[in-house]
């Protein structure tokens, strides 16, 4: 790759940590930083270690475990006010941390310097030098953040150029640009950073760190770049505290295939997808299917005139190559899908087949009558590799249901517990009885369920529900409505949806839990077999 280095810094664990309902265990943090590593950011900004005990413990749990590419900085802030370096609290956290690079932040902006901090301007200059030396003569490199430089220079251009000044003098390699209240237009943000590279750029690298609140987080990083900028902030999946900060997982591919800029090395970028669903699944939250580049959308074609179009020449629709970033192509199922894209799918298992197979009008019969049933197909892929292989006659059940039942629990006998649910299943001519506690019924039926198969079939363990919907498909009946029920499931690697539809919610939740069990093994048996060959 012959483009310009960017650094890319992700702050996951530490500006994405801050998002609503996110709260990363010392365990989920380690393995949000070895994927990291194996995706290839230079920096990792993995907490703070002087604010909590957690990060801290993480910290030092993060000395015995190497990395092969990135670097972990420990973030804080400059010290307190009329204090000494080697008495504020914070820095020497920072220092006992153990990172080679520190991330700290400090004021740019004379409002938060006067009202917030109540010090001078004057003392506020030396709180931001005064840190940096500090750090550097305890063996750490600096990676200094000015907190609302954009607003700040708006306000006063000359005193925020004064912060970086600073910072320079104090030692720090990188002066990173923060977009903080996220209300920067392009325009404002590529004037300031042209200025701040004009004057520091010969001895720091400037970076920038955006943040979505005006939905430009993406493109003030991408005009910070152009404007000079060699070192890029972001969480990579875009979420934190408001609106998000800047995504990454959009942001690196757009520098690096269209913009022609070296952010990650080698192939790296090719493991971009698997990454993103690796990093959403220790954060506990379903990877956003319309994400550019790495959602299960983002190359996903449904009407019929696109998917023919496709299938000959995938320019027609497509920007880039999924393939480019670890993704894959997806022809979405339902009646408005020409045949081209049924044969398209029946040849994963039957590749001789052609247009003119009985087979392929019998399908289409069959999913359009499932379509008017309620069933939708184009969201549960899944359901549908299912329902092809079932008229095809290559499908086997994988166990045989006696009964289910569930049940509520009240009130609650602990927390996260409100349901119990039994369940008979036989395996071979092996009968198996097992319950499950949850926090629902749903929830309970799945625990029982991958209990009772777990004996046979082991697989079943690494199968999580990362979403659930259900859709009443006909108000006007009432409590007898039909309901549609979705489920998305992630073994950690891969992710697919199940579809199941009936007048009783359990009985659709059965349904598509059933699917989503057995999409897997059969999975895990043809992936087996195509090692053995």
């Amino acid at each position: 790759m012959s483009g310009k280095k960017i650094q890319i810094l992700d702050s996951t664990l530490r500006d994405g940590a801050q998002g609503e309902g996110i709260s990363y265990s010392v365990q989920d943090k380690i393995h949000v930083c070895q994927a990291l590593d194996e995706l290839g950011v230079d920096f990792i900004e993995a907490g703070n270690p002087g604010s909590n005990p957690k990060d801290m413990e993480f910290f030092q749990e993060m000395k015995k475990i190497p990395l092969s590419h990135s670097k972990l900085c420990a973030f804080g802030s400059t010290r307190r006010k009329d204090i000494k370096p080697s008495e504020d609290a914070n820095l020497q956290s920072l220092v006992s941390a153990g990172t080679e690079w520190a991330v700290i932040f400090g004021k740019s902006w004379l409002f938060h310097v006067t009202e917030i901090l109540h010090t001078s301007e004057e003392e506020n200059l030396a709180m931001i030098k005064d840190s940096c030396e500090f750090l550097r003569q305890n063996k750490m490199r600096v990676i200094y953040d000015a907190e609302h430089f954009f607003t700040g220079y708006k306000d006063n251009p000359e005193y925020a150029l004064k912060t970086l000044k600073a910072a320079k003098d104090g030692g720090a390699e990188v002066l990173n640009l923060c977009e903080t209240k996220g209300g920067a237009m392009p325009n404002e943000l590529q004037e300031a950073v042209e200025r701040v590279v004009k004057e520091f750029g010969g001895t720091c690298a400037i970076g920038i760190h955006t943040h979505n609140d005006s939905g430009l987080a993406v493109a003030n990083s991408l005009i910070a770049v152009t404007a000079g900028a060699t070192h890029v902030q972001g969480v990579l999946l875009g979420f934190g505290e408001r609106t998000g900060n800047a995504n990454l997982s959009t942001i690196i591919p757009d520098l690096q295939l269209k913009m022609g800029y070296e952010c990650l090395p080698g192939d790296n970028i090719k493991s971009l997808t698997s990454i993103c669903k690796r990093v959403a699944e220790f954060t506990n939250l379903p990877l956003n299917p319309g994400m550019p580049y790495v959602g299960a959308n983002a190359f996903a074609h449904k009407a019929g005139m696109h998917i023919d179009a496709v299938l000959k020449n995938p320019s027609a629709y497509e920007h880039v190559e999924p393939e480019s970033v670890g993704n894959a192509r997806v022809f979405l199922m339902s009646e408005v899908a020409g045949r081209s894209m049924v044969i398209k799918k029946i040849q994963k298992f039957m590749p001789s087949i052609t247009k003119d197979d009985p087979i392929v009008k019998t399908i289409m019969a069959r999913m359009k009558e499932l379509e008017f049933e309620g069933y939708q197909f184009e969201g549960a892929d899944g359901s549908f590799e299912l329902l092809v292989r079932k008229i095809m006659g290559k499908y086997q059940p994988f166990f045989k249901l006696r009964y289910y039942q569930t049940n509520g629990v009240n009130p609650r006998p602990e927390k996260g517990v409100n349901a119990t649910a039994q369940i008979k299943v036989e395996v071979d001519n092996q009968i198996e009885v097992t319950a499950g506690e949850g926090d629902g019924p749903v929830n309970a039926l799945d625990i029982a369920l991958r209990k009772a198969l777990s004996r046979f079939y082991p697989a079943v363990e690494q199968i999580r529900l990362t979403d659930y919907k259900v859709r009443v498909l006909d108000g006007k009946a009432a409590t007898a409505s039909k309901v549609r029920v979705l489920i998305e499931s992630s073994d950690g690697m891969d992710s697919w949806s199940t579809v199941g539809v009936s007048s009783d919610v359990m009985e659709a939740s059965w349904m598509a839990l059933v699917d989503s069990f057995e999409y897997k093994l059969i999975k895990d048996i043809e992936k087996h077999f195509n090692k053995l060959v």
